[in-house]
């Protein structure tokens, strides 16, 4: 909640930097050793006329000087790469500034598109997850989805980090990581539920507790394995070895893993289990195993787990339908259900 609230804070505030692919603009670019921030500033200050950002950054074991201004004029451009190529070294020309510019409306042109993947992103899983499953394990998963999005966001406006479109890509990236972790929690509560709701001795609470045991060390060593490769490509490929260019998506990709890994556990998870203990069916079953308030005793929870416990091993299934529920049954009454011997053919 405090990393929510920081976030949302930072958002309104300082909102995001966007970048030139977003807003519109121009950027220039020079490798140099001697230039530097505030001798730029100078120099390029008044032929462009406007507020500029000026950044130095390293790519390839190289310092560049970035500058970063609004939309400009032809002739604007040819004076600020002349300018920064004279001062940058005696042996630079201006076609050793690389220029980029981006009209404001491509730029209005791509933030529309992202908006609407983005849009088609939720609409396309909120379907899938409604009849694969159920609406309500939609509504906890798009839960979780959001509070992806809100912390992410919410830390690149907090570290004044630069939206790109290589963020965006590294948003939906995230999304669909996170999703799918919160998916095979789903389906393992779902498939519990077939086999422990018959039985009545659990409400549903314990139902996604237990399904969340099952699988923890599943999410948790694949969300591990995945930061990985990701952590090396932001310290080694973006930090030592000057690949600034593999910093946004580096960093979004770092963040938006560690929130994924968390929002399946500890978001999608138990907004599922508010939902559906409202339904009439947990709400009499939590009456009548003698909770109170929708809290059953932890007397009450551990011996229907242990239980439970015996009947389902860790990661393993029963056998489908019926068998399932009677299995289930027989663990409740203290019976290790054995295989009928089959009689002789008469």
């Amino acid at each position: 909640g405090l990393v929510i609230v920081v976030g949302i804070g930072a958002l309104i505030g300082r909102g995001l930097k966007l970048g030139i692919d977003f807003e519109g603009g121009t950027s220039w670019e020079v490798t140099t050793s001697t230039l530097s921030i505030a001798k730029a500033r100078d120099i390029v200050g008044p032929i462009i006329g406007r507020a500029v950002t000026i950044q130095e950054v390293t790519a390839g074991g190289e310092k560049r000087i970035r500058v970063k201004a609004e939309e400009s004029t032809d002739v604007v451009r040819a004076r600020v790469s002349e300018a920064l190529a004279k001062a940058a070294g005696t042996k630079l020309t201006s076609d050793d500034v690389s220029v980029n510019f981006v009209g404001p409306s491509w730029g209005s042109d791509v933030t529309n598109k992202a908006r609407q993947a983005l849009i088609v992103f939720f609409f396309v899983i909120a379907v899938w997850v409604s009849l694969r499953f159920q609406w309500k394990m939609a509504i906890a998963a798009l839960s979780a989805v959001v509070h992806d999005i809100i912390v992410t966001v919410g830390v690149y406006a907090l570290v004044g980090f630069e939206v790109t479109p290589a963020t965006v890509i590294a948003f939906l990236t995230i999304l669909g990581f996170s999703l799918y972790d919160t998916i095979v929690v789903f389906d393992k509560v779902n498939e519990n539920e077939k086999v422990i709701g018959p039985t009545g001795r659990l409400t549903y609470t314990d139902i996604v507790n237990l399904s969340m045991n099952q699988v923890l060390m599943r999410s948790l060593n694949t969300s591990f394995v995945a930061v990985l490769p990701v952590l090396s490509l932001l310290v080694i490929g973006a930090g030592f070895m000057g690949a600034t260019a593999l910093g946004d998506f580096g960093l979004a990709l770092f963040v938006g893993l560690l929130t994924g890994a968390y929002s399946s556990i500890f978001v999608a998870s138990p907004i599922l289990a508010w939902i559906k203990e409202r339904e009439e069916r947990w709400t009499v079953l939590r009456k009548r195993l003698g909770g109170t308030d929708g809290v059953v005793t932890a007397e009450q929870g551990a011996v229907a787990r242990a239980s439970i416990g015996r009947t389902l091993s860790i990661g393993g299934d029963i056998s489908t339908g019926a068998a399932k529920a009677a299995h289930a049954t027989k663990a409740w009454e203290g019976v290790t259900p054995r295989p009928r011997k089959q009689g002789k053919k008469r």
